[in-house]
């Protein structure tokens, strides 16, 4: 480790089996302007960050639809745990994915809204293993920011991971359960194990190493904090006052998402219609949060500047009895116009908004090396890829974005586009704005301008 004047910004804490990244502290500023790169970077020369978190079966959108335009607008029903928040995202009415409409494909909304979602493409009709559909605008921002981090990006889910087999009108289960894609055929299957996305950022070498590591721990009945306790000490000493109490903060951040994890890996729960991952909370609520305080942990580190979160997969049939809601979300998502039926769906989306908040408070409240906020550096997409599930439409989608983008964005504001706009469009804006040259991707006619 190099003098606190100039810590590597790629630091570590180490120890057997244990490399905890240092966060950001004020003592990396000189180093990070210095080596700061054109891509994945702010104006400013701090790390600049993309995220994108899917909800499954559209939403009511009476409810979720804001009123008014620009900054004066009133937030929907639904949105109303974002109320705090209101400055820190724009809603965008007018989005659309052409390519999940049916077409000549037929049924299968469900699988092409997840497949389509990132990638602007239509996904091939197939339930065998020649699956195919397009890269998607996180793995191409990942590829070409690949060299500024030690994880070039993070996939997530909240879901079991399924790779293969039939899952909705003769789509391959890939498409339903996967958002990221490296290549037209490769998806980034994501992790659903909070332990395992843990390991992936804490633990030190190779995944057997990892797991012999863990093993020794869990064996002992330490923290992954014992073994580096010895360095992260004498890292204290050479730091400054604000910088140590900021290291004091993180460590006790991570120490509390490793007690989260050991409490969540004492039960079991089923997760319906999937294979339930391993070490998941018990309630689906923490699991989202879990994931979500590792993200943040992810972006605040610097072990990646890009992640998806697929919080469920299009057609997920989870009820949510925990707010009154026995049935389950994609049966209810064809509510006939029912007035009980769009209540229950108000409920859900509401919920899931409830997460959404969650993480950009968190992110708000986390603070960048340049001493701005995770969430002005950053920029974040929340929707789906359906806008009524009775329908199963894909115009007029809910899209969310937070985040200032690094001085890129405008939040606080709601933008109605006024016509079916392609999503793509949003992402050949974000990619620019990551520093990736780009004039279209998926299914875009042009750029989203500074509306």
């Amino acid at each position: 480790m190099n003098s606190a004047s100039g810590i590597n910004r790629r630091g570590f804490l180490r120890g057997l089996g244990a490399a905890v990244t240092l966060p950001a502290l004020e003592s990396m500023r000189p180093l990070m302007a210095a080596t700061a790169s054109r891509v994945a970077t702010t104006a400013a020369g701090s790390p600049l960050r993309m995220a994108y978190l899917y909800i499954p079966n559209g939403v009511n959108l009476e409810h979720w639809r804001p009123s008014g335009t620009g900054a004066n607008y009133k937030l929907g029903k639904s949105m109303a745990p974002l109320e705090g928040l209101k400055d820190q995202f724009q809603v965008y009415t007018g989005f659309a994915h052409q390519h999940a409409k049916a077409g000549r494909d037929g049924a299968g909304d469900h699988a092409r809204s997840n497949a389509t979602f990132l990638t602007g493409q239509r996904a091939k009709k197939t339930s065998g293993a020649d699956i195919k559909v397009g890269v998607s605008v996180d793995q191409i921002a990942a590829r070409a920011a690949q060299d500024q981090t030690r994880l070039p990006s993070l996939e997530l889910t909240c879901d079991g991971v399924r790779k293969s087999g039939k899952c909705d009108s003769g789509y391959s289960c890939a498409y339903q359960f996967n958002l990221s894609w490296r290549s037209d055929t490769q998806p980034m299957t994501p992790e659903g194990n909070p332990r395992l996305v843990f390991e992936r950022l804490f633990g030190a070498g190779s995944a057997d190493e990892r797991k012999k590591s863990l093993a020794r721990r869990m064996g002992s009945q330490k923290s992954i904090l014992d073994f580096i306790s010895d360095d992260a000490k004498a890292m204290q000493r050479r730091l400054g006052r604000n910088d140590q109490h900021k290291l004091d903060e993180y460590l006790t951040g991570v120490r509390e998402i490793e007690r989260r994890i050991g409490k969540a890996e004492s039960f079991t729960s089923i997760d319906p219609g999937v294979a339930a991952p391993e070490g998941k909370p018990k309630n689906y609520a923490e699991h989202m949060q879990l994931m979500m305080d590792m993200m943040v942990l992810a972006f605040q580190t610097d072990s990646t500047r890009i992640s998806t979160f697929l919080m469920a997969h299009d057609g997920s049939n989870r009820n949510f009895k925990e707010i009154g809601v026995s049935e389950g979300h994609h049966n209810l998502s064809h509510h006939k116009d029912k007035k009980d039926n769009l209540q229950k769906i108000q409920k859900i989306d509401q919920y899931y908004l409830t997460q959404l908040a969650y993480f950009l408070e968190k992110m708000k409240n986390t603070e960048d090396v340049d001493g701005k906020s995770l969430l002005d550096n950053s920029m974040i997409v929340y929707g789906s890829g359906i806008a009524d599930g009775n329908r199963h439409n894909h115009d007029d989608l809910p899209i969310i974005v937070g985040g200032g983008g690094g001085g890129a964005l405008t939040p606080g504001r709601h933008v109605d586009l006024r016509g079916e706009v392609p999503l793509s469009n949003l992402y050949v804006r974000m990619l620019n704005e990551f520093g990736v040259s780009a004039k279209s991707f998926g299914d875009s006619t042009g750029v989203l301008g500074k509306v």
